[in-house]
């Protein structure tokens, strides 16, 4: 029986910063939005805590986008005074962004348990519009943000209504993630970049011997 190595390249998502550019000093219309699907119950426990419970407990202005959203979630999302947006096509999103104070990531469980390191179009998207983000917990493997500086992680519920807080509260904290999200993207996460690492694959699969598939001996 022959086995084959194979190589591996990590190839991620990237933001296009053209149109995902920041608009920050637009006024705001509320303090928080979140654009996202609900989805097949991937992630229903974790946006009743990272986002629904933290914006009920502070009462503050929020707006939800996106689709397939049950009665039930729809009902959690009027209890908590968060207004239900529907969909919204992507080139709309730049525009959403630049009317709110700050926006959350919560990634789906599959995303978090068996794909580590790996996380949605979105907080590119998110980080490029210069948008403060925070998020719930994930694995930033390959270091392709900075957590702290580039957006804040929230560990539990109570955590992210205090980090939401902050920001709203702090003019600078705010700021500073807004530049630092902004500065990250431009310097490692634009579709450029992206274009350059994959000539880099394919330099690396034709032209170099050793990185080819080949039987193990």
């Amino acid at each position: 029986e022959v086995k084959w190595i194979e190589n591996v390249w990590t190839w991620h998502e990237a933001a296009d910063a053209e149109l995902f550019s920041p608009n920050r000093g637009q006024e705001k219309e509320d303090d928080l939005v979140w654009i996202g699907n609900w989805g097949d119950n991937e992630r229903a426990d974790e946006l009743k805590e990272f986002l629904i419970e933290p914006v009920k407990e502070l009462g503050i202005k929020a707006k939800i986008y996106g689709v397939r959203y049950p009665e039930e979630a729809k009902k959690a999302l009027q209890d908590a005074g968060i207004e239900y947006g529907g969909y919204l096509p992507n080139y709309k999103v730049p525009e959403v962004f630049s009317k709110y104070k700050l926006t959350v990531h919560v990634p789906r469980r599959p995303y978090v348990e068996a794909l580590p390191g790996i996380p949605t179009i979105r907080p590119f998207e998110a980080l490029s519009c210069g948008i403060p983000l925070i998020s719930s917990p994930w694995r930033d493997s390959e270091n392709l943000f900075t957590r702290g500086e580039d957006y804040l992680v929230a560990n539990d519920g109570n955590d992210m209504g205090y980090k939401i807080a902050q920001v709203l509260k702090s003019a600078n904290l705010a700021q500073s993630l807004s530049e630092n999200g902004r500065r990250t993207i431009l310097e490692k996460h634009t579709c450029s970049h992206r274009v350059y690492e994959l000539e880099t694959i394919f330099t690396d699969i034709y032209k170099n011997p050793a990185t080819q598939k080949k039987p193990a001996q």
